[in-house]
């Protein structure tokens, strides 16, 4: 399957009716809210550091793409989404109805 990343390793999607923002580092695919919680910042416009952060494109705030916790000391937390790659597709969990789903 041929993702559509940018070459800042990210792109925005929708599942659901929900904006995720999916990055590929390393190898790997992380998924999170399109907008950064400080500002509205479109992360899928900001780029991943060295590190494997995601940073926001307006004031460079940076978020740890396993956890959400913001790295440079604000305070910030980004919500952060499991993801699996199956034989049929990428899959993204979301919570749905207060139960824990995985939606394609």
């Amino acid at each position: 399957m041929e993702l559509p990343f940018a070459a800042n390793g990210l792109f925005e999607t929708e599942v659901d009716g929900k904006k995720i923002c999916v990055s590929l580092h390393n190898e790997t695919l992380h998924a999170c809210a399109a907008k950064c919680p400080h500002a509205s910042g479109a992360l899928a416009s900001g780029h991943i550091d060295a590190m494997g952060n995601i940073v926001c494109p307006l004031h460079r705030y940076k978020f740890s793409l396993q956890t959400g916790r913001n790295v440079t000391g604000e305070g910030y937390y980004l919500k952060t989404y499991p993801v699996e790659t199956r034989a049929d597709g990428i899959y993204i969990g979301l919570e749905k109805s207060g139960m824990f789903g995985w939606l394609k």
